[in-house]
């Protein structure tokens, strides 16, 4: 028995660490400013019960909490601090702005949507999975973009939904009410040497408007959902 504690006390002080190292990474080398969700009770999250006080919380640990979504941070010694407390805490990207935006949708509607993607020869950004829904980041855009966009399509399914200004996506490696959070498609680093002192320059994203018809497409055979978000 005492084995097996050490085990997993031993397992846990190393995904604490790798979300510590990712949003470190996003805080101080991408100035993507994050925060830590509402994260699992139990045991390293194998209850699969969000932490915050709502017993039907529809997104178990992938939604800000305490701190909330206003508090999310570039700096370092914050980010540090949140996760030394909280080591096994998912990391939140707090979305627009300067910040990356992203689109959601259903996990088999965005395998259909990337693979379209793909044949088109579009290059694509970063992908993160969850076991129910995928989110493709893209580059910054304001709600009026976002909006002249969507009135040019025929149907939006609300099974495809949009992280703007004001919202946030769960980033790997995290560990959600659905399972274990993954990247799809890895952010892309860009090539070459670096000058010494020089920022790191941040992962590449696409425009909106280049995977919005894929996007739409793909979640037009998806069913909607209703209501409840499913991360």
């Amino acid at each position: 028995m005492r084995e097996i504690l050490g085990r997993r006390r031993r397992l846990g002080r190393k995904g604490g660490s790798a979300r510590l190292d990712a949003a470190l990474t996003c805080a101080t080398e991408w100035q993507w400013p994050v925060l830590p969700g509402a994260g699992l009770r139990g045991d390293g999250g194998r209850t699969r019960r969000c932490a915050c006080p709502d017993p039907e919380c529809a997104v178990p640990g992938a939604h800000p909490f305490d701190p909330g979504l206003l508090a999310a941070t570039t700096d370092a010694r914050m980010v540090r601090w949140w996760w030394t407390n909280r080591p096994t805490a998912p990391v939140l990207l707090a979305t627009g702005g300067r910040a990356p935006c992203a689109l959601s949708l259903p996990a088999a509607a965005g395998a259909r949507a990337l693979a379209a993607l793909d044949r088109a020869g579009l290059r694509l950004g970063p992908v993160v999975a969850t076991p129910t829904r995928w989110a493709l980041l893209v580059a910054p855009y304001t709600l009026e973009r976002l909006g002249e966009l969507l009135y040019a399509q025929d149907r939006v399914p609300s099974s495809l939904r949009f992280h703007g200004e004001g919202g946030y996506v769960v980033l790997p490696p995290s560990e959600i009410g659905t399972g274990q959070v993954r990247w799809e498609r890895a952010p892309e680093r860009t090539p070459g040497s670096r000058p010494k002192g020089a920022a790191v320059p941040s992962p590449w994203l696409p425009d909106v408007e280049a995977v919005l018809d894929a996007l739409v497409e793909a979640s037009t055979s998806a069913p909607d959902g209703g209501s409840r978000l499913t991360h």
